[in-house]
């Protein structure tokens, strides 16, 4: 009985700072009404002061612009969302390129797996299956900055073709002076369909989930 009690204490006070709080909001109609009100019953005697009633004018001119451009914003936001999803769906059937660690390996297939330079290095890559263990390494020699394929078969290091699922890829590059080198993964694949259901839209490249802030190039099929 105490709890309950308790509970409905504490549900009766949130309701209370809620409504406060909604009390203590002074809208534009509100701030009207309170500006008339003063003009209203003021002392005839001892009237408003000029720069006095020219600060509240101008508060309520300022509140009124500030609601006008949150009203925009709301409308910009819109319209930034639409245009959103209108540019993924028109991806539908377009072959993409984007940044990605993982990627699907599909049977009779060999991965479209790249790896981007910042500048010239030497590369090496670590093929990782799902469980992170180490199923292949590959010396992929120096490169010009740049993208390049890395040329992975789908094997492991005895030659035995590796089962389909997902695997993760690990690039470490080395420049000429002994310094690392910035070096990126990227797959590529074409676009079977469009999610919008979080904040930005994803696409669904094979069986992977692409962001669109990751996909780096778009071609034509």
């Amino acid at each position: 009985m105490t709890n309950s009690v308790s509970a409905i204490s504490n549900d009766s006070s949130a309701t209370q700072q809620t409504s406060a709080a909604a009390k203590n909001v002074l809208g534009k109609d509100a701030f009207l009404k309170l500006l008339t009100a003063q003009l209203s019953n003021q002392d005839p005697t001892e009237p408003v002061d000029n720069q006095a009633f020219i600060a509240q004018l101008a508060q309520f001119s300022s509140l009124e612009q500030l609601q006008g451009v949150s009203s925009r914003l709301d409308s910009l936001l819109l319209a930034v969302g639409s245009s959103n999803q209108l540019g993924a769906a028109s991806l539908v059937g377009k072959d993409v390129t984007f940044k990605t660690s993982g990627f699907d390996l599909e049977e009779g297939a060999a991965p479209a797996l790249q790896a981007n330079l910042s500048s010239r290095a030497a590369v090496v890559a670590i093929i990782q299956d799902s469980s992170g263990r180490a199923v292949r390494a590959l010396d992929l020699g120096v490169h010009d900055a740049g993208t390049f394929d890395v040329g992975w078969d789908g094997r492991d290091g005895s030659g035995t073709a590796l089962a389909p699922g997902h695997y993760t890829v690990k690039l470490a590059a080395t420049g000429v002076d002994g310094s690392d080198v910035t070096v990126e993964a990227r797959s590529r694949g074409r676009v079977r369909g469009a999610s919008f259901d979080g904040d930005e839209a994803t696409l669904l490249v094979g069986t992977n989930q692409v962001n669109m802030s990751d996909v780096v190039q778009i071609t034509q099929s």
